[in-house]
């Protein structure tokens, strides 16, 4: 038994579905979120400058004694080098992995779409494991940016006029190219699956990362003894103001809502012990 808490982080508001898939699961671990607010979205940046965020993200995470660390980011798991993940003194989980194989399982057709921000579908992260788990599947891949900054500013509901007509323009020309599975490639996404799914019909099975991710981690912290038996307090932590994610996270999370908030300078933190660069 391990009651120190799981650390969760995102570049914005987005990696709450995967918090709220773990509190579905694992209702008696703490959990420790950090949403880099400040920075949001990291999809457009350079891959030095995620990984830099990255590091920075992990550490602040790893001086909150977690026994484990979630990227609930694609961005990041797209991004961070395996050899890092694999330095750092607790169990590191991407969303990219259990991701693909939950689209691999879910196709009947071998045909699956994948969308995501610009620098997870430049990295071909998810076609790369996606052809490790189905070495002939079709894959058609199209970079959303547009979703994220939507979602961070609440531009969420069924029928919300704005995000209907980006997700068309996105989604369109992939809806007719006989996909039967979409992976939501970004934590983000769920938030709008209700939209996503309009477009893409009904037919096409819709994977999201935050859920497969969460029944991931709760497999490995019974593997390595790690489950804890707590009171399920979640603490969240961001880069800029506190009042927005309050409103916004609320939304979110529905009726697993609830938690202190602070803000924090991330700046100040970096990893202190050796790693790959």
């Amino acid at each position: 038994m391990d009651n120190r808490p799981i650390g969760v982080f995102d570049s914005g508001l987005g990696g709450l579905t995967a918090v709220r898939e773990l509190k579905k699961v694992l209702p008696q671990e703490d959990i420790v979120y950090f949403g880099d607010t400040g920075r949001v979205p990291y999809g457009g940046r350079s891959p030095k400058i995620i990984l830099e965020y990255a590091k920075q993200d992990i550490a602040f995470l790893l001086s909150k004694n977690v026994k484990c660390i979630m990227a609930a980011c694609g961005t990041v798991s797209s991004i961070l080098p395996q050899e890092l993940a694999q330095s750092l003194p607790v169990p590191f989980l991407g969303v990219v992995e259990s991701t693909a194989k939950a689209a691999a399982t879910a196709t009947k057709n071998g045909h699956i779409g994948v969308i995501g921000t610009a620098a997870t579908i430049r990295s071909q992260s998810y076609a790369q494991q996606l052809r490790k788990q189905l070495e002939n599947c079709v894959i058609s891949a199209r970079a959303c940016p547009m979703f994220v900054p939507l979602v961070e500013n609440g531009y969420l509901g069924k029928g919300n006029p704005i995000t209907t007509a980006i997700a068309k323009e996105y989604l369109q020309e992939m809806a007719r190219q006989d996909i039967d599975t979409l992976i939501l490639g970004c934590t983000h996404y769920p938030l709008i699956a209700d939209i996503i799914g309009d477009v893409v019909g009904t037919k096409v099975t819709l994977i999201d990362p935050g859920r497969e991710t969460a029944h991931r981690l709760r497999e490995i912290l019974q593997q390595k003894g790690l489950l804890g038996q707590n009171t399920g307090n979640t603490e969240y932590f961001v880069s800029d103001s506190v009042d927005s994610f309050r409103t916004i996270s609320n939304r979110f999370l529905g009726e697993y809502a609830g938690g202190s908030v602070h803000q924090i300078d991330i700046d100040q933190f970096q990893l202190s012990f050796p790693c790959p660069q």
